[in-house]
Parts: C-alpha cells; sequence; structure tokens
C-alpha cells in the first residue's frame, strides 16, 4: 500500500513521492542535485503557506502565488530575477513530468496567470550593494549603539546590541549569504550558523553555500574581534547555541514548550515552569536551543538599523545581501578581482568577472577616452 504524506487523502499521491520519482528518472548528477534542493524546498513551501501536500490539490492559484513568493525574494535581495525564474521553471519541469506520467492531468504552472507574477529578468541592474561610507556609516552605529548598551542594566539589551553589531560587521566585510548565516524556515538545512562553525582564531565561518555544500567563508579581523567579543557578552552555554538567537519571545517560548514536551514534562508543569523563570533563564538551565534569526528577521532589523542611522539608499535601506555586492564591488574596482572571487567564494574568476561586468566596461570607457583624446 502506498504511503502518504502527512495531511494528504489516502488514494492521492503525495508531492514528496512524485518528486522522488521524478528525480530517479534524472540522469544527469549535477542536474538531480539542482532539482532536488530546489523541489524539496517548493515542497515544503505549499506544505507551510498553501497546507498542499497531495499532488491532486495542486491548483493554478498555488503557482501563481509561488511565483509571487519567488518574485518577492528578489524585491528583497535574497534571489537575482534570473535564480527565480530558474526555480520556477525547475517545478514546471516537474510537473510537465507528473502529466507524462498521468498523475495529473494538466501542468497548472504553465497557466498564463501563474507566470505573469514571476520576476522581470532585467540582468538585475538595479542591484543595491552597499557603499564604502554606506558600510563605514552603518558600523558606526552598530558601535555606538554596543558601546551605549554596556551602561544598560539588563543583560538582554547588551547582548541585542552586541548581537546587532556583531551582524553588521559579518554582512559588511566577509562576503556570506544571509541565507548561509541567518535561518530560512522555508528550507530546514538551513538553521543558522552556530558556534561551532566560527572559528575565530583561524578567521573562518563555516557556512552551507550556495551549492548546497559546506564551505569556508573568510572572516577578516574585524569582524573576528567583534564576534569575539559579542561572544563573551552571550556567553553561549554551548557550541550548538545559534550565533545570532532569534529576539521574537514567541518562537523562543515555542521551543521551550516543545523541547521540554519532548523531554516527557506535561504540559501543566511547563507552564508553571515557565510562569516561574523568564524565558531567557529556561533556555539556558533546560538545554533548550533558540531558534537563530531569520532571513527575514535580519532585513527588518537592518532596516530598523538603517533609520536609526539615518541611512537612506534611495528611499530604502541596506539589505542583507547588498553587503556582499558591495564587498565584491570594491574589491573588484581596486584591481584585486582575484580576491574579490576569492572573498565571495565564486566557482570562477568567469563569475565574478561577469558579475562586476559594469566596472569593465567603465574602464574600458576610459581607456577608450584617453585613447580618442591623445
Amino acid at each position: 500500500m502506498e504511503s502518504t504524506e502527512e495531511g494528504s487523502t489516502p488514494g492521492e499521491t503525495p508531492v514528496e513521492t512524485a518528486i522522488q520519482q521524478y528525480l530517479d528518472s534524472v540522469e544527469a548528477g549535477n542536474s538531480r542535485k539542482n532539482f532536488q534542493s530546489t523541489l524539496a524546498t517548493w515542497k515544503d513551501w505549499l506544505r507551510e503557506e498553501q497546507s498542499v501536500t497531495g499532488l491532486e490539490d495542486l491548483e493554478v492559484i498555488d503557482c501563481r502565488r509561488y511565483a509571487r513568493h519567488l518574485k518577492q525574494r528578489a524585491r528583497d535581495g535574497d534571489l537575482k530575477a534570473s535564480t527565480a525564474t530558474t526555480y520556477y521553471a525547475y517545478v514546471r519541469a516537474f510537473l510537465t513530468f507528473c502529466v507524462a506520467d498521468e498523475l495529473i492531468e494538466t501542468n497548472p504552472a504553465k497557466a498564463q496567470r501563474a507566470t505573469d507574477e514571476l520576476p522581470e529578468d532585467l540582468g538585475d541592474t538595479d542591484r543595491q550593494f552597499w557603499q564604502e561610507e554606506e558600510r563605514q556609516a552603518i558600523m558606526r552605529y552598530a558601535d555606538e549603539r554596543a558601546h551605549d548598551a554596556l551602561e544598560d542594566d539588563t543583560n538582554v539589551s547588551r547582548e541585542r546590541a552586541f548581537r546587532d553589531r556583531a551582524i553588521v560587521y559579518l554582512l559588511g566585510l566577509s562576503g556570506v549569504r544571509g541565507a548561509e548565516v541567518f535561518s530560512e524556515p522555508s528550507d530546514d538545512k538551513r538553521t543558522g550558523i552556530i558556534w561551532r562553525d566560527v572559528e575565530l582564531e583561524a578567521g573562518a565561518v563555516r557556512v552551507l553555500g550556495k551549492s548546497r555544500e559546506y564551505e569556508y567563508a573568510q572572516l577578516p579581523e574585524r569582524a573576528a574581534s567583534v564576534l569575539e567579543r559579542y561572544k563573551t557578552v552571550l556567553d553561549p552555554p554551548t557550541d550548538d547555541w545559534p550565533v545570532f538567537p532569534t529576539g521574537h519571545a514567541p518562537s523562543k517560548y515555542r521551543a521551550v514548550r516543545r523541547q521540554l514536551a519532548d523531554d516527557g514534562v506535561s504540559e501543566d508543569e511547563i507552564e508553571e515552569i515557565l510562569d516561574r523563570n523568564d524565558v531567557e533563564t529556561v533556555l539556558r538551565d533546560r538545554n533548550v536551543v533558540p531558534p537563530a534569526l531569520s532571513t527575514n528577521g535580519a532585513r527588518n532589523l537592518m532596516q530598523r538599523l538603517c533609520e536609526g542611522a539615518e541611512i537612506d539608499v534611495d528611499g530604502d535601506y541596506l539589505k542583507p545581501h547588498g553587503a556582499r555586492r558591495g564587498l565584491g564591488h570594491e574589491l573588484y574596482a581596486s584591481g584585486h578581482a582575484e580576491l574579490a572571487q576569492s572573498a565571495l567564494r565564486h566557482a570562477s574568476i568567469e563569475t565574478t568577472h561577469e558579475s562586476y561586468s559594469d566596472i569593465q566596461a567603465a574602464d574600458t570607457a576610459q581607456q577608450v577616452d584617453d585613447l580618442l583624446d591623445e
């Protein structure tokens, strides 16, 4: 008897089952790996956002909303517009397979009212990147908040200010992607970095890279020093503690209730424990690891910091991914293409050249001007 996903109706084909059948049919290893990652994330999004687990329940409106979800991620700087359309194409190809295998009658991802919601791919010409002066300004503001927090009597305020400064320095100087260091709720592999991943003396931090392989991102001395001071303030009880715990109280309470329930503590006793103690104390005393700050939470944090620092970027704020682009842009523009490639962990120098083709064009224009002026 065929098993079903949780929430699906007997007799239906679970989305997860159909995905596995599709992956089994893909011969190229690299293609299978790319499809698997994208389809697993899509499956989780379907279940959590649309409550769809059975293939037969999938409708055009679900695909339309997924396209809109990808468009929003592109707007937030999490994805390139081209990457968003690629992810959607993977889903559409999978559903085409399902039609051919007679699992569904039509492909809802092909409907125009669904694809109309995809982001327009203009080559990402409007990509934001942190300018050097903007990076220095947000770092100065983060420094000031951390200094002021030393006068505060509450540990929570100090921890929050030192955490926020560490985030700004890590983003601004290391070239990491937001999804590599913060949690991504739609991806169960991206749960945020923990202290075990941070090697302060070696100047490196272990992250799950874009390729979904673990990599080491460079950690310059300035960022490592800020992280070290933050770690002293945070005093994580174990190396499995998230480097950037969420500040969202309901998420912390939810983690405590879930963990204590799994440990066999009754519901009444759990509530009594939470009534007698603040949640931070319970987390540490009961060895409950709190959830990490999410990518969306990091974006909200950067928006608040920019408002506090009065930094305005054409009516917007400094987005996490803009830090990576800004670092690469500065390194590349200073004539260190290979260093930019290494810092951003590009697979090839060609990728780096392509990413900063605007600088190459500007250099070429200057050379042409110089030649014609002779």
